[in-house]
């Protein structure tokens, strides 16, 4: 590693004028557009001091020409990019969860633009790290910021999952492998006391869905108000949904999910758990499979089989362009899964897209509603855990919303 370059020898990006406000408040992210030249010869990747029109600082980025995200703000102050600054940054981080998520051994560490790290993720697995780097500034400090994690929490582990879609608009590569330590096979993780077998080196995402972590809990907290309740779990990837049910007193619990290892792991877990009795998981197509359950025929009628469904699709859109699409298909799945519930039933519903907000979302809901003739109570709010922290000058923080609804007829 190579000694940090002082402060004032950075390359200077001189902002273009009514382009600082948004900095200034909080936002990390420049685009070319907003960019009035810069004073030197800058490589990509490299640090460079930030300024307004008026030559007044406000902050130190990582560059990039070959990013739509030409610099990216870490910080506001005059100080040195080292082994150091990670270490107070991630450590200020891993306060908010300890303060937010008492007691948690497995959270997401450091949530990138979430946490003034823009370009770095860090999950937690109990003693097993999963590092992600999507932006090449913080790339090619992956050694530092390793140092960095291996000073602040001694892990046994540390897992590269760089095979994000993001990093080849940065002009990077993917990339998987061990950095620290050793890993062999699966490792089972703890999330509010209950034990989850995890592929960290293959899984989706980083291996678990953290950002649902109180979700969890708080689901399985209403749909015990409904003893021996019968659930279904669409999405089920893992079962966080659906063993959080069972441990909560529901009675039946059904699964559905269109990965077969999914599915496969769900059913382990469930074994693992000692809950394999009540919980059922299929290998199935979502869509389809509340098709073939809402379909009658002339002379038939639909008999509501569920006290609680929940609905955890992944995203259905990745840009604003599909947004119209998208909504379609939440209104389907809800549209479907309201036939399928008992009056008084329970439904937990969420979308992890930042390009559809709350109430938007919930128009979407309350739209299937109308269609089938059922009147919906909101009984609960939903939002990503707190390891995923939400910055409301970075609205691209907030992706993860949901409500549950009763079916008060």
């Amino acid at each position: 590693m190579t000694a940090p370059a002082p402060i004032d020898s950075l390359p200077t990006v001189i902002l273009k004028p009514r382009e600082a406000d948004r900095i200034v408040a909080g936002h990390p992210w420049i685009y070319a557009g907003a960019i009035m030249h810069v004073t030197q010869g800058v490589t990509d990747g490299d640090l460079v001091q930030v300024k307004d029109h008026r030559k007044h600082w406000l902050g130190i980025g990582l560059y990039n020409a070959k990013s739509k995200i030409t610099v990216r703000v870490i910080t506001h102050e005059h100080t040195t990019v080292d082994q150091a600054f990670f270490e107070a940054r991630i450590k200020a981080a891993l306060e908010v969860r300890r303060r937010h998520l008492p007691g948690a051994t497995s959270f997401r560490m450091v949530n990138a633009e979430g946490d003034f790290l823009s370009g770095l993720i860090v999950d937690k697995y109990d003693d097993v790290l999963v590092l992600q780097t999507s932006a090449l500034g913080m790339d090619l400090r992956k050694q530092t910021i390793v140092a960095a994690l291996k000073n602040l929490v001694s892990p046994r582990t540390i897992v590269e999952r760089n095979e994000m879609a993001s990093r080849k608009f940065e002009g990077l590569s993917d990339a998987n492998g061990i950095l620290e330590g050793t890993l062999d096979g699966p490792v089972s993780v703890n999330l509010n006391g209950l034990k989850f077998e995890t592929d960290l080196r293959a899984g989706h995402k980083t291996g678990l869905y953290l950002d649902q972590q109180a979700n969890y809990q708080r689901t399985a907290e209403l749909i015990a108000l409904t003893p021996g309740a019968t659930v279904l779990d669409c999405f089920s990837f893992l079962g966080g949904f659906a063993l959080h049910a069972a441990r909560a007193g529901a009675k039946q619990v059904v699964g559905l999910d269109q990965s077969a290892d999914a599915v496969a792991a769900a059913t382990r877990n469930a074994t693992a758990n000692g809950l394999a009795a009540q919980c059922t998981f299929e290998n199935a197509n979502v869509f389809d499979w509340l098709k073939s359950q809402t379909t009658v025929g002339p002379h038939e009628k639909l008999i509501p089989k569920f006290d609680a469904i929940i609905l955890d699709p992944p995203s259905f859109t990745r840009n604003r362009a599909s947004v119209p699409d998208a909504l379609r298909g939440y209104k389907e799945i809800h549209l479907r899964a309201l036939k399928l519930l008992k009056p008084g039933g329970l439904l937990a519903t969420f979308c992890c897209s930042h390009h559809v907000d709350s109430a938007t979302f919930q128009d979407v809901v309350l739209s299937a509603a109308f269609d089938t003739r059922r009147i919906l109570r909101r009984v609960a709010t939903f939002s990503q855990s707190p390891d995923h922290p939400y910055i409301p000058s970075i609205p691209e923080t907030e992706y993860l919303k949901g409500f549950a609804f009763e079916v008060v007829r």
